[in-house]
């Protein structure tokens, strides 16, 4: 790869001379494996409980407390989280989250009781949740409006993937060792992304040896050529910009006009309806197919995996299509999403009981929540600039992990008072609220403007990094 010689300006045809570098896919590859192994460590967790409960004399109770309880860590550390991330290098905080994770990782396989293990689910939560905003943040900085829709489909597609590849390791691992080897070998993987983390990444493009000029200028387009491309974004579909209600919206730099954005708040609103009802398929499906579809347990494992093949599909095929076909426009995924799921939750009110049609089902409800899942994560970035963009995903994320943590809960009291039916319908007023939340919502034009101001933010910061 070419040196990058001098990080200062390039002209117009450096980059048409000289092939661009493409390091921003190895961030985007660092960012997807350090998601792909919190989400692990997160998931493993449900895989050894039928073998450490009655070692460590754990209740239900206890078991619904521990996962409440890592929530309430990843709600913690938010808004503290984001404020580190625009003081430091999120390279090194990055590093030493996914190194912290692992610790705790590796804590569990010396657990004692029922306290010990309660302590350790927080403290993972603590450590997590600085992750997805600090890789987000990463990517934020690393690609060009025109793909960050793509590279946060491509990033969240790993949180999906985790729980379909855990559970076979998992057993493996059991089988030949033990639960407590578990979380020694998934230490593992954490320690090596944190040294690629502190190592190889910079927090800018223009900073890093293994970028050139070409690609540097790509990624930190002028703002004359960012509106250019904005405008021929918009005249495009000018009935859809109608519907969609586009505005250009002026970019927001401060923590507190952040905090005062109805546009951040809305998104995190949104963000945490389809998080609650994500989280609550994840918890509740297994025991839906066993108590209601009489499945065995060979059969119950198959088709609960099915949501998660068509989460994965879904999120990367939401940021291509959020890219190219939408030309970066976010809402029409986000309402998709939202609407999609009120159908699909009534659907499995109806459901048969055929695996097959089943698993059909089920994975074409994990797609379509996920193709406009990841689009959540990318709106603000349109119309917060580059230093803010921190503070504004810990507040989205912050509405995700309230709900994902809560509405498990709420669809468990419904189930103990009520049956599947009126949960379901639960969980479609869920989506039924945040599809009318992303209506009202605008469809920001204003992303050239918020990445141009930014430029100069990166820029005045460079010296802490």
């Amino acid at each position: 790869m070419k040196h990058l010689a001098e990080p200062a300006r390039v002209t117009a045809r450096t980059d048409a001379a000289v092939s661009k570098t493409s390091f921003r896919w190895v961030i985007l590859a660092f960012a997807y494996l350090t998601y792909i192994v919190a989400g692990a460590d997160r998931a493993n967790v449900s895989v050894a409980i039928p073998y450490m409960r009655k070692e460590l004399d754990l209740s239900n109770a206890d078991i619904g407390l521990a996962a409440g309880l890592f929530f309430i860590g990843i709600l913690i550390v938010q808004l503290p989280g984001s404020l580190i991330l625009q003081r430091t290098a999120v390279r090194l905080a990055l590093g030493i989250a996914i190194l912290l994770t692992s610790v705790v990782t590796l804590a569990v396989s010396f657990v004692a009781n029922a306290p010990q293990l309660m302590v350790n689910r927080l403290l993972l939560g603590l450590a997590e949740g600085l992750i997805p905003i600090g890789c987000l943040t990463m990517i934020n900085r690393w690609f060009p409006q025109q793909e960050r829709g793509t590279a946060v489909g491509l990033f969240v597609s790993s949180i999906k993937l985790a729980p379909a590849m855990t559970p076979p390791i998992c057993a493996a691992i059991i089988l030949l060792s033990g639960w407590r080897s578990v979380f020694s070998w998934f230490a593992i993987p954490g320690i090596l992304i944190a040294v690629l983390w502190i190592l190889l990444a910079k927090d800018r493009p223009q900073d890093s040896p293994f970028v050139n000029a070409a690609e540097a200028e790509y990624i930190n387009a002028d703002a004359a050529e960012a509106s250019e491309k904005d405008r021929t974004r918009r005249h495009a579909w000018p009935k859809l910009d109608y519907l969609l209600r586009t505005r250009s919206v002026a970019p927001i730099e401060r923590n507190r006009d952040i905090l005062k954005s109805p546009l951040v708040w809305g998104c995190a609103i949104g963000y945490g309806m389809l998080s609650g009802l994500t989280y609550s398929i994840m918890t509740w499906v297994p025991t839906y197919l066993v108590e209601v579809k009489k499945y065995s347990l060979m059969q119950m494992g198959f088709v609960s995996s099915a949501p998660w093949v068509g989460a994965v599909l879904g999120a990367i095929a939401g940021g291509l299509i959020s890219d190219q076909v939408f030309r970066g426009r976010r809402k029409p995924l986000m309402m998709l999403s939202a609407g999609s799921s009120i159908i699909t939750m009534y659907g499995l009110t109806v459901s048969p009981n055929e695996p097959t049609i089943l698993v059909l089902m089920l994975m074409m409800t994990g797609m379509l929540l996920n193709m406009g899942y990841s689009t959540f994560l990318a709106y603000p970035m349109g119309f917060v600039t580059r230093s803010g963009t921190p503070f504004a995903l810990a507040l989205v994320n912050m509405g995700g992990a309230a709900c994902g943590g809560s509405a498990p809960y709420v669809m468990g009291l419904i189930l103990d008072k009520y049956d599947w039916n009126v949960a379901f319908t639960f969980l479609a007023i869920c989506a039924m609220v945040a599809l009318i939340i992303v209506i009202l919502l605008f469809e920001q034009g204003g992303g050239s403007a918020a990445r141009a101001a930014s430029s100069s933010d990166a820029s005045q910061s460079s010296a802490r990094r």
